[in-house]
Order: C-alpha cells, then sequence, then structure tokens
C-alpha cells in the first residue's frame, strides 16, 4: 500500500509561482509512474501532469505546457510541480497520484493510489 502526501499549496497572486511535493510512502516509489491532478469547484477532476518511474519521460495538458514542470526524486520518494504564471483558472485542489502505467493516469482510469490533496487558490 502506497501512501502520498502533498504539500506546498496556498494562495498566490496571479502571475506568480508555487511548487507542490508529493511524498510517497510504503512501496517502491520507483516502481510507480507519478502524476498530478485537480479538481476545481463545480468540475471534474482533469490530468495535468505525468512522469514516467525513471523520469525520462514527462506528459503535459495543454493548460500546463510551458508553465508547469513535474520532476522527481527517487531517492527521496518525491515527485515535485513547479508552477508558475499561475492564473485564477488554476484554482483547485491538487492530487498526487501513483500507478504503474503513465497512459492510466493521462486517462484517469483506475489510478493504484491518490493523495489527499492540496488546495491551491491563484487570486486575481
Amino acid at each position: 500500500q502506497v501512501q502520498l502526501v502533498e504539500s506546498g499549496g496556498g494562495l498566490v497572486q496571479a502571475g506568480g509561482s508555487l511548487s507542490l511535493s508529493c511524498a510517497a510512502s510504503g512501496g517502491i516509489f520507483s516502481n510507480y509512474a507519478m502524476g498530478w491532478l485537480r479538481q476545481a469547484p463545480g468540475k471534474e477532476r482533469e490530468f495535468i501532469a505525468a512522469i514516467t518511474w525513471s523520469g525520462a519521460s514527462t506528459y503535459y495538458a495543454d493548460s500546463a505546457k510551458g508553465r508547469f514542470i513535474i520532476s522527481r526524486d527517487n531517492a527521496k520518494n518525491t515527485v515535485y510541480l513547479q508552477m508558475n504564471g499561475l492564473k485564477p483558472e488554476d484554482t483547485a485542489v491538487y492530487y498526487c497520484a501513483a500507478d504503474k502505467m503513465t497512459d492510466t493516469i493521462r486517462t484517469i482510469g483506475g489510478i493504484d493510489y491518490w493523495g489527499q490533496g492540496t488546495q491551491v487558490t491563484v487570486s486575481s
């Protein structure tokens, strides 16, 4: 059983930056692809970014390309999401996810493990 704990959310002004972290425990971190998803009030959960187990490949939603960067440190069992140029529409609860398959995260289909989420609020 893998446990995921996100941190780093908060309130930021439009144009600002935030860095999210997700610490994993209880499993072999490098066995899993990792990702970030978000859910805004009244909206469905959406894929933001994913990274393969080795970190060799990354994937982004169009809304995140050019602004967000996903990375991981397998020695620290941690995945990160650096968010730059934040917009009010980025306001959401951000969730960390782990799965054996990157495509499962990208399609939000039966993801193995979820974190509890961290709130990101971007003021205009």
